[in-house]
């Protein structure tokens, strides 16, 4: 009797904690959600990049799983759709370097791009295969915010997809080309929107636009009318720290990098090292 007592509060307490579990990353969203619409706080927000594929894939379920797990506010995907119009994760205009395959997404069906399996941040050949988006939004709902950026005109399996998962209020899509944000606005006309800007005059024309919570600036044209333009109209600035900024953050260089970019009013960071940076964030108070 007393051995069914233990198994059913063993029981009870895994139900307790599973669902412990559910309710926080819930609320996590609720609070990443809260800081992202609002651009004057002080909280700097942390992108992984593809997901957090160091030591796993990139666009995969492992490294979206792993975004997760470490707390990242956003992660970056990039979506393109298959020859029988399934929206997958793949960056490149070929599958030749992140999988064993070669050649276009949009040459193969889904069914014929599952025969791949999908390569390491260190060109090592995993077990992980080319995920589709419904799968990774299906994961990231209810947890974390998505940045889907487009590398197809074929737009319109991807809002789809994301309105069958029902992920509108946590996905915005990323387009340097007006024209495209403007025809998935006439597919939702609920849908989020993060302009990518080259200079005031495209800033304050994707302002007008699309009314963003966030425009994505590049550090090549970064100058303080540009960000007061973005912040005074409640949007936050997402910048990259990719590349030899990452790189110097590998090598001990991360408060050098860092200054900079706050010096820029970032307060979206896009990072291929988004362990490294959110411990370095939460060192000086500038997120939880």
């Amino acid at each position: 009797m007393n051995k069914i007592f233990l198994s059913a509060s063993k029981l009870i307490i895994i139900f307790l904690l599973a669902n412990f579990s559910v309710l926080a990353q819930k609320s996590n969203l609720k609070y990443i959600l809260k800081e992202f619409n609002n651009a004057n706080s002080k909280t700097i927000l942390v992108a992984a990049h593809r997901g957090a594929h160091i030591g796993n894939c990139e666009n995969s379920i492992l490294s979206t799983k792993y975004a997760i797990k470490l707390g990242v506010d956003i992660i970056e995907l990039d979506a393109k759709v298959t020859k029988d119009g399934i929206p997958v994760l793949m960056h490149d205009g070929t599958i030749n370097r992140t999988t064993n395959g070669t050649g276009k997404v949009s040459d193969y069906t889904f069914d014929e791009l599952q025969k791949f399996r999908l390569k390491s941040w260190l060109g090592i050949l995993t077990n992980e295969k080319i995920p589709t988006l419904e799968e990774v939004l299906s994961i990231a709902k209810g947890k974390i915010l998505i940045d889907i950026d487009l590398k197809t005109d074929n737009i319109e399996p991807i809002v789809a997809v994301v309105k069958k998962t029902k992920t509108q209020n946590q996905v915005f899509y990323f387009e340097n080309e007006y024209d495209v944000l403007l025809r998935i606005k006439k597919l939702d006309k609920n849908a989020l929107f993060m302009p990518r800007a080259y200079s005031y005059e495209m800033a304050d024309s994707a302002i007008t636009l699309f009314n963003p919570s966030i425009v994505h600036i590049d550090p090549s044209f970064y100058t303080d009318e540009v960000t007061k333009l973005i912040r005074s109209n409640n949007a936050r600035v997402w910048i990259n720290s990719l590349g030899e900024a990452d790189c110097k953050m590998r090598y001990g260089g991360i408060d050098k990098v860092m200054n900079k970019l706050i010096l820029y009013k970032a307060n979206v960071i896009q990072t291929d090292e988004p362990e490294m940076l959110l411990e370095y964030l939460r060192a000086i108070d500038l997120h939880e």
